[in-house]
Protein backbone atom coordinates (compact mmCIF):
# COMPACT_ATOMS: atom_id res chain seq x y z
CA UNK A 1 0.00 0.00 0.00
CA UNK A 2 1.40 3.34 -0.99
CA UNK A 3 0.03 6.62 0.30
CA UNK A 4 1.10 9.99 -1.10
CA UNK A 5 -0.28 13.15 0.48
CA UNK A 6 0.36 16.82 -0.23
CA UNK A 7 -1.42 19.53 1.72
CA UNK A 8 -1.08 22.94 3.21
CA UNK A 9 -3.10 22.46 6.45
CA UNK A 10 -3.11 19.92 9.28
CA UNK A 11 -3.55 16.26 8.25
CA UNK A 12 -6.13 14.09 10.05
CA UNK A 13 -4.40 10.70 10.32
CA UNK A 14 -7.69 9.01 11.31
CA UNK A 15 -9.15 10.12 7.98
CA UNK A 16 -6.20 8.58 6.09
CA UNK A 17 -6.48 5.31 8.04
CA UNK A 18 -10.21 5.11 7.25
CA UNK A 19 -9.50 5.73 3.55
CA UNK A 20 -6.87 2.96 3.57
CA UNK A 21 -9.39 0.57 5.16
CA UNK A 22 -12.00 1.48 2.53
CA UNK A 23 -9.51 0.92 -0.32
CA UNK A 24 -8.52 -2.47 1.13
CA UNK A 25 -12.15 -3.54 1.53
CA UNK A 26 -13.19 -2.39 -1.94
CA UNK A 27 -10.46 -4.11 -3.93
CA UNK A 28 -9.75 -1.03 -6.07
CA UNK A 29 -6.12 -0.51 -7.08
CA UNK A 30 -5.79 3.24 -6.56
CA UNK A 31 -7.77 6.26 -5.41
CA UNK A 32 -6.97 9.98 -5.46
CA UNK A 33 -8.98 12.46 -3.42
CA UNK A 34 -8.69 16.24 -3.59
CA UNK A 35 -10.33 18.53 -1.02
CA UNK A 36 -9.46 22.15 -1.73
CA UNK A 37 -5.66 22.26 -1.63
CA UNK A 38 -5.35 18.83 0.02
CA UNK A 39 -4.50 15.84 -2.17
CA UNK A 40 -4.21 12.20 -1.10
CA UNK A 41 -3.46 9.23 -3.36
CA UNK A 42 -3.66 5.65 -2.06
CA UNK A 43 -2.35 2.74 -4.17
CA UNK A 44 -2.83 -0.92 -3.20
CA UNK A 45 0.06 -2.55 -5.05
CA UNK A 46 3.40 -1.36 -6.30
CA UNK A 47 6.63 -3.13 -7.14
CA UNK A 48 8.58 -0.03 -6.12
CA UNK A 49 7.99 1.70 -2.82
CA UNK A 50 6.97 5.33 -3.11
CA UNK A 51 7.69 7.71 -0.25
CA UNK A 52 4.85 8.92 1.94
CA UNK A 53 5.25 12.69 2.03
CA UNK A 54 3.24 14.90 4.35
CA UNK A 55 3.78 18.63 4.09
CA UNK A 56 2.54 20.73 6.98
CA UNK A 57 3.49 24.39 7.14
CA UNK A 58 7.26 24.79 6.82
CA UNK A 59 8.44 21.58 8.52
CA UNK A 60 7.96 18.60 6.19
CA UNK A 61 8.06 15.06 7.57
CA UNK A 62 8.94 12.08 5.43
CA UNK A 63 8.07 8.42 5.97
CA UNK A 64 8.93 5.44 3.80
CA UNK A 65 6.04 3.20 2.72
CA UNK A 66 6.62 -0.57 3.03
CA UNK A 67 8.18 -2.26 0.02
CA UNK A 68 6.41 -5.08 -1.75
CA UNK A 69 8.86 -7.71 -2.90
CA UNK A 70 9.10 -8.17 -6.63
CA UNK A 71 8.92 -11.79 -7.73
CA UNK A 72 12.26 -13.49 -8.11
CA UNK A 73 13.21 -16.82 -9.62
CA UNK A 74 13.85 -18.21 -6.13
CA UNK A 75 10.38 -17.59 -4.72
CA UNK A 76 8.25 -18.64 -7.69
CA UNK A 77 6.81 -22.15 -7.88
CA UNK A 78 8.00 -24.49 -10.57
CA UNK A 79 5.76 -24.85 -13.63
CA UNK A 80 3.80 -28.09 -13.97
CA UNK A 81 5.79 -31.14 -15.05
CA UNK A 82 6.58 -31.41 -18.73
CA UNK A 83 6.95 -27.61 -19.09
CA UNK A 84 3.27 -27.24 -20.02
CA UNK A 85 1.20 -24.34 -18.86
CA UNK A 86 -1.76 -25.42 -16.72
CA UNK A 87 -5.06 -25.96 -18.47
CA UNK A 88 -8.55 -25.58 -17.11
CA UNK A 89 -9.89 -22.81 -14.89
CA UNK A 90 -7.19 -20.72 -13.17
CA UNK A 91 -7.92 -19.30 -9.70
CA UNK A 92 -5.94 -16.07 -9.26
CA UNK A 93 -5.00 -14.06 -6.20
CA UNK A 94 -7.42 -11.20 -5.50
CA UNK A 95 -4.76 -9.33 -3.49
CA UNK A 96 -1.10 -8.96 -2.64
CA UNK A 97 -0.08 -11.00 0.41
CA UNK A 98 1.45 -14.23 1.70
CA UNK A 99 0.03 -17.53 0.40
CA UNK A 100 -0.73 -20.31 2.91
CA UNK A 101 -2.06 -23.73 1.93
CA UNK A 102 -3.20 -24.66 5.48
CA UNK A 103 -5.15 -22.87 8.22
CA UNK A 104 -2.14 -23.01 10.57
CA UNK A 105 1.44 -24.35 10.58
CA UNK A 106 1.42 -28.13 10.92
CA UNK A 107 -2.23 -28.40 9.85
CA UNK A 108 -3.41 -30.41 6.86
CA UNK A 109 -3.57 -28.27 3.66
CA UNK A 110 -7.01 -27.13 2.53
CA UNK A 111 -6.63 -28.93 -0.83
CA UNK A 112 -4.25 -31.31 -2.60
CA UNK A 113 -3.62 -32.02 -6.28
CA UNK A 114 -6.24 -34.47 -7.54
CA UNK A 115 -8.78 -33.49 -4.88
CA UNK A 116 -12.35 -32.63 -5.94
CA UNK A 117 -13.52 -29.19 -4.75
CA UNK A 118 -16.94 -27.58 -4.80
CA UNK A 119 -17.72 -23.96 -5.59
CA UNK A 120 -17.29 -21.92 -2.39
CA UNK A 121 -14.86 -24.38 -0.77
CA UNK A 122 -11.75 -22.80 0.82
CA UNK A 123 -8.59 -23.37 -1.24
CA UNK A 124 -6.03 -21.34 0.73
CA UNK A 125 -5.44 -18.29 2.89
CA UNK A 126 -3.72 -15.10 1.85
CA UNK A 127 -2.41 -12.96 4.69
CA UNK A 128 -2.47 -9.25 3.91
CA UNK A 129 -1.81 -6.54 6.50
CA UNK A 130 -2.05 -9.07 9.36
CA UNK A 131 -5.51 -10.16 8.19
CA UNK A 132 -6.17 -13.73 7.04
CA UNK A 133 -8.33 -13.85 3.91
CA UNK A 134 -9.83 -17.19 2.86
CA UNK A 135 -9.76 -17.73 -0.89
CA UNK A 136 -12.66 -19.88 -2.05
CA UNK A 137 -13.08 -21.85 -5.24
CA UNK A 138 -15.22 -20.03 -7.77
CA UNK A 139 -16.11 -23.26 -9.55
CA UNK A 140 -16.38 -26.98 -8.88
CA UNK A 141 -13.80 -29.39 -10.26
CA UNK A 142 -10.57 -31.23 -9.53
CA UNK A 143 -7.35 -29.48 -8.46
CA UNK A 144 -4.98 -30.04 -11.39
CA UNK A 145 -2.07 -28.02 -10.01
CA UNK A 146 -1.08 -25.70 -7.18
CA UNK A 147 0.81 -22.80 -8.71
CA UNK A 148 1.98 -20.88 -5.62
CA UNK A 149 4.50 -21.87 -2.96
CA UNK A 150 3.37 -22.12 0.67
CA UNK A 151 4.57 -19.20 2.79
CA UNK A 152 5.69 -17.15 -0.21
CA UNK A 153 4.44 -13.73 -1.36
CA UNK A 154 1.86 -13.56 -4.14
CA UNK A 155 0.87 -10.64 -6.33
CA UNK A 156 -2.57 -9.45 -7.36
CA UNK A 157 -3.74 -11.59 -10.31
CA UNK A 158 -1.05 -14.26 -9.80
CA UNK A 159 -2.21 -17.81 -10.67
CA UNK A 160 -2.77 -19.92 -7.55
CA UNK A 161 -4.63 -23.07 -8.66
CA UNK A 162 -5.69 -24.80 -11.87
CA UNK A 163 -9.06 -26.57 -11.64
CA UNK A 164 -10.36 -28.96 -14.33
Amino acid sequence: MTVNSHESGAMDIRKIKKLIELVEASGIAEIEIREGEELIRISRASTVAAPLTMLSGTSPAYAQAPMIAAPTAGNQPEPPRGGQTPSGHIVTSPMVGTFYRAPSPGSKPFVEIGQRVEKGETLCIIEAMKMLNQIDSDQSGVIQSILAENGQPVEFGQSLFAIV
